[in-house]
């Protein structure tokens, strides 16, 4: 039985990179390239290239992208279940990268959104047999409150990316998860229309007990706040509603930096951090500040190359980093 369950999207992405992003009517000439991609499977590939043993469920359509996504989960030694749909298209995502490493994104999620709890519950045991169980909201919401409902059941750290902002996310979901790992953006929108706490602004320039104060209002035991470049923020919650204890931190709050690179596309990069901190929880024995750290690295060597799961960062890599 593999370490980490990931349940999420697979998307086949279309990327194109040009100077400076084309206005409104505008047409300019880039590059392109077409690889494996999705919130979920990205992080499956980050965390299997670890050295920590991954199963990755999702969904895809009986297509040329679905079919060909198989030749690189072989070639990754990756484990996964992938129910097929005939009536949907595999997802895809166009994906347009400037010379800033900056990236404009729309993603068809065709089959992801018919992944079935059903298909979830047929794979209990790779949910409950795991030490650690990755979720987003790139997919069926039906499907991801299945999966965090049995690893609820289990000894296993639920772990939940709220990415992307999903109108149909709500507070039951949240309050499933060990831990949260949000981006500023969705962690004020979570905060605000599942929780009724409207926050500044600018909430993330607040003083670090502030912002501690803000997290612990979501009720989840550990709140890791990613902030780009100012790395991210970590809170841990004593009342939370679900208390675990075995992941509490030295220290109630603190921040990690990110590590220094020269970032060439950033498009999977919270991707490669989810799934670095799910490596990470494997490998150091739920230490999260250690943890955290490798997650960093694998995120910000994630930048250094194109593409999104083929640039995840091999163990060899991070670890020369660390």
């Amino acid at each position: 039985m593999a370490d980490v369950c990931v349940i999420g999207s697979y998307v086949q992405d279309l990327a194109f990179s040009t100077p400076t992003f084309p206005a409104p009517g505008e047409t300019r000439i880039g590059t392109f390239q077409t690889g494996p991609g999705g919130k979920g499977f990205n992080q499956a590939v980050a965390c299997n290239r670890q050295g920590v043993s991954t199963t990755f469920i999702g969904a895809v359509g009986d297509d040329i992208f679905g079919r060909g996504v198989r030749d690189f989960i072989a070639s990754e030694g990756l484990t996964a279940h992938l129910q097929k749909f005939k009536e949907y298209a595999s997802g895809a995502a166009s994906i347009v990268v400037n010379a800033s490493a900056e990236n404009l994104i729309v993603v068809a999620l065709g089959a992801n959104d018919h992944l079935s709890p059903d298909y979830i519950a047929d794979h209990e045991e790779s949910i409950k047999g795991a030490k650690v169980v990755v979720c987003q909201v790139e997919n069926n919401i039906a499907a991801t409150e299945k999966a965090l409902f049995l690893a609820g059941e289990s000894n296993a750290v639920a772990l939940l990316n709220p990415a992307p902002i999903n109108d149909k996310l709500s507070q039951e979901l949240v309050l499933m998860s060990d831990v949260l790992v949000p981006n500023e953006t969705e962690f004020a929108f979570l905060m605000e229309h599942l929780f009724g706490v409207k926050l500044p602004d600018d909430y993330w320039n607040e003083d670090d007990a502030t912002l501690h104060g803000y997290c612990c209002q979501a009720e989840v035991e550990v709140v890791i706040l990613t902030l780009g470049d100012k790395g991210c923020f970590v809170s841990y919650n004593e009342n939370a509603r679900r208390v675990r204890g075995d992941m509490r931190p030295e220290q109630d709050f603190f921040r990690v930096p990110v590590v220094k690179v020269s970032p060439r596309d950033t498009t999977g990069a919270g991707d490669a951090f989810s799934g670095g901190l799910a490596a990470g929880l494997v490998r150091f024995n739920l230490d999260l500040k250690k943890s955290l750290e490798y997650a960093t690295v694998v995120a910000g060597l994630s930048t250094e190359k194109a593409g999104t799961a083929p640039a995840m960062p091999t163990r060899e890599e991070v670890e020369a980093r660390l």
